[in-house]
């Protein structure tokens, strides 16, 4: 807590709001083009808050419009390795007339904040700036150096944000051996004597593809027999309704033997249905981490209703778990068939580390001391985040972004959701687990 220049005292609970709001405000909407031009804006705002507490940010430009904001605290003890936290601040796009309240106004009702980007990830990143700037205006140092990276691109896989600074300027992650960003550390509430967070400690490998079909052309009052469009939608029809076999990885068994414990009931792995019935809103989540998967999610082809096309084309979402990328391609080759030309469009590796060591005692601590009935578990994300570009500098990541949730809210559809909210009470909660992390990580 610390004094404004307006004189007033300004703690980093009593801003966090206003800067998740002003940050939804941006539309930094990413379309997965060169585009992007709420970025540099959003890189830019960012700079400037950092600016104001005595730090000296760095933007950088992969591309027009495409920008990353980059700073480092000094810490106590410059001997220590450096911990990096990360956001993005790029957004999937949304659709305003399907919202309650405008996607990009920031509006509070209900005791939330409502807008795209409030738990995906703008949320966190007000949680950081607020949680740094409060430090920054009282004079408490981090234990060590912290690197601060606000970036762009992460919707679209990264290329633009985190894997330019890591390929272009590794030398801004000196030192750097952990981690934390998203998606974790959100509560699930069992009964009313125990709340698990999920903290982050795998995510599933992607494989973005195309799927190509060749067959012969004609006129469409002819019989064909080689007709693309068939050929590839019964490939396709076979690859959405597959069964992916369950495999239960090291952070999925953890997590399982967690949530036995918790429940006070054995979980059987090969009745993962009856498993998931006790997760409420989580169970999505948590479910796509049980199964390789590959989601077909465009099609494309012909120009003309009387033309039988000579190509189609699919695109399909492939996810797999850490240890069965081999599978999961022997598998995909399998359902789809010779005549199915599979290409990539874009891939990266799955990820998975032990829920140990100092920096996992910080985020216990810090839950526990705000939450007395918190307990922190290991899960594995479903999809991807910034960490994997991270973790090819050697750097330890870990989804850590605090937020205790009200048991009826459904977290996991808020991600690339209609009408995503984040609960007032939530962000600050986070802003006071975060300051307490810092003092221990």
């Amino acid at each position: 807590m610390s004094e404004s220049s307006a004189g007033k005292t300004v703690s980093g609970e009593d801003e966090v709001v206003d800067l998740c709001r002003d940050l939804i405000r941006i539309d930094t909407s990413n379309y997965g083009d060169h585009s992007g031009p709420g970025e540099r804006k959003a890189a830019e705002w960012v700079a400037e808050k950092l600016a104001e507490v005595g730090l000296e940010p760095q933007i950088f430009e992969s591309h027009k419009g495409r920008a990353s904001t980059v700073a480092r605290i000094e810490g106590e003890d410059p001997t220590r390795p450096a911990l990096l936290i990360h956001g993005h601040t790029d957004v999937v796009p949304a659709n305003a007339a399907d919202w309650t309240y405008d996607p990009f106004a920031g509006e509070i009702a209900d005791g939330c904040v409502w807008g795209r980007g409030a738990v995906d990830m703008k949320d966190m990143d007000a949680m950081t700036l607020a949680v740094v700037r409060d430090r920054m205006r009282s004079g408490r140092k981090p234990p060590r150096d912290i690197v601060l990276a606000f970036l762009a691109d992460e919707e679209a896989g990264g290329i633009y944000g985190a894997r330019h600074l890591v390929d272009k300027h590794p030398g801004l992650f000196e030192g750097v051996t952990e981690a934390i960003g998203e998606v974790g550390g959100f509560s699930f509430t069992v009964n009313e004597n125990l709340r698990l967070y999920l903290v982050e400690t795998a995510q599933k490998g992607m494989h973005w593809m195309r799927l190509t079909v060749e067959g012969t052309a004609g006129h469409g009052s002819m019989t064909n027999n080689d007709n693309a469009i068939t050929e590839l939608c019964e490939a396709v029809g076979r690859l959405g309704r597959h069964q992916w076999p369950v495999r239960v990885t090291k952070t999925v068994r953890s997590f399982l033997d967690e949530l036995s414990d918790a429940l006070g009931t054995p979980l059987d792995p090969d009745n993962m249905d009856a498993t998931l019935a006790k997760l409420g809103g989580i169970a999505k989540m948590v479910g796509a981490t049980l199964r390789n998967s590959a989601a077909p999610t465009m099609l494309g082809a012909g120009y003309k209703v009387n033309v039988i096309p000579g190509q189609a084309t699919a695109h399909v979402d492939g996810r797999f778990l850490p240890g069965y990328e081999d599978e999961f391609f022997a598998d995909l080759d399998r359902i789809l068939g010779p005549r199915v030309k599979r290409e990539d469009v874009h891939g990266d590796k799955a990820l998975e580390t032990d829920f140990d060591g100092r920096l996992v005692e910080a985020m216990q601590g810090a839950l526990k001391a705000e939450d007395p009935i918190a307990r922190a578990v290991p899960y594995m994300l479903s999809g991807g985040t910034d960490a994997k570009s991270f973790d090819d500098l050697g750097i330890r990541c870990f989804g850590f972004a605090p937020l205790q949730l009200p048991p009826e809210l459904d977290f996991a559809g808020m991600f690339h959701g209609v009408d995503e909210r984040v609960p007032v009470e939530g962000l600050k909660f986070g802003v006071r687990v975060l300051d307490r992390f810092i003092d221990n990580a």
